[in-house]
């Protein structure tokens, strides 16, 4: 995995810096055509005309024919280029019809300098070459600054870092860490890889990897990010993921994966683009028999409306509508802590029906924490906490750890206690302030010796509201009763209500029984839940709904949810980074945060319109501006020539690519 994380983001890095090296070309040649151009331009008749001056020496066609020669070859050569590798692969687009309209006028400016009397088409087709050019270079700057966005993520990981060696420190490539290091961040430093906080304590700024403004606390056995800011703190902190392990460098990976991926809009437009060449070149034809033969112009005339056809219709902007918005919408989520596997998740998003939650650990927050505390009439609540706590505090069960918790929450001095025993299975005991304490299951306090039997309709209300007990008790009685559950998360309920205001359905899978996944169902407002359910049946519940004609989302955790995330027609991983789910998910949600899945389902909804503005622009402007260019509109003296064919193509593309950007744009 690390190999292959580490060379897909090698590939992010060489595919952006291809783009900026296309920019600088495509710059490049614009100025030197652009000077080239400058004198054709000058010396054309028509231009004098419209500028009022004259200017024509015996050897201005030559002057032009020369310039115009190392524009076209020159300016012209990507063009040309690119139509030799469409025309051996068949699959014509605009490149072919670029190259057809600047060669046919080219040559028959030639033809008419050196072999026969006629007007030239120097000025025009040098014009069209600038002015593709500069259209290709507005591209190129976009489509590379699309890119930008993940080379800033890449980036983030700082080149040096404090490896802790024995007693001393010493500074080593970050790329040199390994697994089990020890590396220690000052504050106001960049974390270098990923790992667990082992000493001190600080704040943490995590915001271009999540997309959390506020920093987080980081105390001893935190997780921490590689990349994040170190802010007042110093922290020592263990290895966990370096080099291309890390979160950052899977990003990439992930990210460049989705780029590459095709959402089938795109493909769509794939096809429209080769058609509509093929088109436009027999159109051209078509234009030039029509006024050369059927409604004699001459020639000349002919050749001009034919050209201006084949430039006008090329489809440039068909070819960008949808991958510019891709690329855009991939990084964008990415730098805010949503990494898309797969661009067809979000096609497949913006249709969706269904939106189904796994219970545990994704509407819920995935720790326990004690939510009732039920004494016996001669002992406080405090009593019990603080009895259990003190033998807990030995354990690292997690219905232990929820006990520690509360207790600590509360300001509660407590154990270690005296003797401690564990029984696997049932509990454990232990000498608090000169007495035993038994803290356990009911089985357990049975065990012990003590009678259950006035404690059973305490322990049945709260059992039958999916939360576990913990029974507190002494040689003598039982002290009390602690009950525990997973809390839903503070923003569920409203992830819930936007999602159903969007127009989808929401379902919960959960193995809690009937009345517990009720209680929840009914807090959080869910239209359908699915009670008792096996880990190993998640993925049938999403199955079923599928078969019903749904177009399905699963949002879960990614390990015991890998195969419904995989069922689903998109998975969505909630507190990414593990490799289940990597591997299982479209969709990967950096922060355990649900409001990720309302920014996926918004993003999904924000790139889907501008794909399809895109499509509708570039569609629309070839079906109004092919005949126009055709001649159409003649009867009232209306034409275009190349120059002005060229312009508006290339205004087309640009046009595509700004809208595109402006998924930018804040919202």
């Amino acid at each position: 995995m690390e190999m292959n994380v580490q060379a897909a983001s090698i590939g992010h890095a060489s595919h952006h810096n291809h783009h900026a090296m296309m920019a600088e070309d495509f710059k490049k040649r614009f100025v030197i055509s652009l000077v080239l151009s400058l004198p054709v331009v000058l010396l054309a008749p028509v231009v004098q005309e419209a500028l009022r001056f004259s200017f024509q020496p015996s050897y201005a066609a030559y002057i032009s024919f020369a310039l115009s020669s190392l524009v076209v070859g020159y300016g012209g050569w990507p063009f040309f280029f690119g139509a030799f590798s469409e025309l051996k692969s068949r699959n014509y687009g605009m490149m072919t019809l670029v190259a057809v309209a600047v060669a046919s006028g080219y040559f028959f400016s030639v033809g008419s300098t050196f072999l026969f009397f006629g007007p030239d088409f120097y000025w025009e087709i040098s014009t069209l070459v600038v002015i593709l050019l500069f259209g290709h270079w507005l591209e190129m700057k976009a489509v590379s600054g699309t890119s930008s966005i993940l080379g800033e993520l890449l980036s983030l990981t700082p080149p040096r870092a404090h490896l802790v060696s024995d007693s001393s420190v010493i500074d080593v490539d970050s790329f040199n860490l390994h697994k089990g290091d020890r590396i220690m961040v000052r504050p106001g430093e960049k974390i270098p890889a990923d790992g667990a906080v082992v000493g001190g304590s600080s704040s943490v700024s995590e915001a271009l990897l999540t997309g959390e403004s506020k920093p987080v606390k980081k105390d001893v056995g935190a997780e921490v990010i590689g990349g994040s800011v170190n802010y007042d703190g110093s922290l020592t902190i263990k290895v966990n993921r370096a080099g291309g392990e890390t979160f950052l460098a899977q990003v990439a990976a992930l990210v460049e994966q989705a780029q590459n991926s095709r959402p089938k809009i795109e493909r769509l437009a794939d096809r429209a683009a080769n058609y509509l060449t093929i088109a436009a070149l027999g159109g051209g034809v078509l234009t030039f028999i029509f006024w050369n033969l059927i409604s004699p112009h001459g020639t000349l005339f002919a050749l001009t409306l034919a050209i201006t056809v084949v430039v006008i219709a090329c489809p440039h902007a068909l070819g960008l509508a949808i991958p510019t918005v891709t690329t855009i919408a991939t990084s964008l989520a990415a730098k805010n802590g949503v990494v898309i596997k797969d661009g067809q998740a979000v096609e497949k998003l913006n249709k969706l029906t269904y939106l189904v939650f796994d219970k545990t650990g994704t509407l819920t927050s995935g720790e326990f924490t004690v939510t009732d505390i039920v004494p016996n009439r001669t002992t406080s609540e405090g009593e019990v906490l603080r009895a259990a706590a003190s033998i807990e505090v030995n354990s690292m069960h997690f219905i232990a750890m929820a006990i520690v918790r509360a207790a600590s929450s509360r300001g509660m001095s407590f154990g270690p206690a005296n003797n401690y025993q564990s029984i696997a299975g049932k509990g454990g005991s232990g000498e608090v302030l000169g007495q035993i304490i038994f803290v356990g299951n009911e089985e357990y306090i049975k065990d012990v010796g003590l009678d259950v039997a006035a404690w059973k309709d305490a322990a049945n209300s709260l059992t039958g509201q999916g939360k576990s007990l913990a029974w507190v008790a002494n040689k003598k009685e039982i002290l009390g009763i602690l009950a525990m559950a997973d809390e839903l998360r503070p923003e569920a309920k409203e992830v819930i209500s936007t999602v159903k205001r969007m127009g989808i359905k929401t379902a919960m899978i959960t193995g809690d029984n009937e009345e517990a996944a009720a209680r929840a169902a009914s807090a959080l407002g869910i239209d359908l839940y699915f009670a008792g359910v096996l880990p190993e049946n998640k993925m049938s519940i999403v199955q079923q709904l599928q078969d019903k004609g749904n177009l399905v989302a699963m949002v879960g955790d990614g390990v015991n949810d890998a195969p419904s995330l995989k069922q689903a027609d998109v998975g969505v991983a909630i507190g990414g980074g593990t490799q289940v789910a990597i591997e299982s998910a479209d969709a990967i949600l950096a922060e355990s945060d649900l409001r990720g899945v309302l920014y996926l389902l918004r993003l999904s909804k924000r790139t889907m319109r501008k794909m399809m503005e895109n499509l509708a622009w570039a569609a629309g402007y070839n079906a109004l501006a092919i005949p126009i260019a055709a001649g159409v509109l003649s009867p009232w003296g209306i034409f275009l020539r190349p120059e002005w064919g060229a312009l508006l193509m290339s205004l087309s593309s640009i046009i595509v690519v700004f809208n595109a950007l402006a998924l930018r744009v804040k919202r």
